[in-house]
């Protein structure tokens, strides 16, 4: 009997032959599909960081322009659009958080008079510090030093300090300790606060209640050389609202599908801290 041989692979080492190639395709398929994406991905990414970086740009740019000549309505520089808007901050308000976080050493100042503006006549204000949960019993507890800048009705300006410190231990007899409970203002929560009054209980103001008296109050954190704080005031009651702070402006900036919005504060120029100490005296100083 003669017997016939087929050249080549078995059948079934020949399908196994195929099945690895096919697999073979479909790993680098997958690998070239991989890379495909990644740039793809990459190159998405780049443009909307590009996109976001021209849309802030944008927004500082109405920030520059709107500090300038006001709010400036909707603007094109370039490729990119902007808008910005000026309003007065805390104009009318009986609740003001100083925008800046403060370290040791540092002032926050509220406003009681402007000029061409309705000045604040209440008897008292509530001062507000120090993030919620700040310890009251280390050497870090911020303390406040309260200055009242104020003018008597014949043209003098005096000044009225007191010191508010909420440490429980090693500093309440040079200072004074004051118990302060926590207080919310516009929703965000403080640690310490305390009351300050103008009559003759607190800071012995004569005619604080007189537009024009009160000028202005600053607040200095003191201790906190590591941790800054905020501080904010509330007149809320007293029958008076505070005139405005400074200007807040908000700017809008877009470019593409990337939008950026920038708030910035620009606030009242404020007197050199020397001043307050130059005015101080045992008695008055007439200018």
């Amino acid at each position: 009997m003669t017997r016939k041989y087929q050249k080549g692979l078995p059948r079934h080492e020949a399908g196994q032959a195929v099945l690895v190639v096919l697999l073979s395709l479909s790993v680098v398929l997958i690998i070239v599909l991989f890379i495909l994406s990644r740039s793809i991905t990459d190159l998405s990414l780049s443009t909307k960081e590009e996109d976001s970086l021209r849309a802030f740009s944008a927004a500082e740019a109405g920030v520059e322009r709107a500090l300038i000549a006001g709010s400036t309505g909707n603007l094109t520089i370039g490729d990119a659009n902007f808008s910005a808007t000026v309003a007065e901050f805390a104009e009318g308000s009986t609740e003001v958080i100083y925008p800046i976080s403060l370290y040791s050493g540092e002032n926050a100042i509220f406003w009681f008079s402007r000029p061409n503006s309705l000045g604040f006549t209440g008897s008292q204000f509530k001062v507000c510090w120090a993030d919620s949960g700040t310890s009251n019993s280390d050497a870090t507890t911020p303390a406040l030093e309260i200055t009242v800048v104020y003018r008597t009705t014949v043209g003098e300006y005096r000044v009225a300090r007191k010191m508010l410190d909420p440490n429980t231990s090693g500093r309440t007899s040079s200072n004074g300790y004051v118990a302060a409970g926590t207080c919310t203002v516009s929703g965000q929560i403080f640690q310490f606060q305390n009351t300050v009054t103008f009559d003759a209980s607190g800071l012995n103001i004569a005619n604080y209640a007189t537009d024009g008296v009160l000028q202005y109050a600053t607040a200095k954190l003191l201790y906190n050389t590591a941790t800054a704080h905020k501080v904010a005031i509330d007149i809320t009651g007293t029958g008076s609202v505070l005139p405005s702070q400074g200007a807040l402006v908000d700017s809008k900036g877009n470019f593409g599908d990337a939008n950026r919005r920038i708030e910035v504060y620009q606030l009242h120029p404020e007197t050199p801290p020397i001043f307050a100490n130059a005015i101080f005296s045992s008695g008055s100083i007439i200018k």
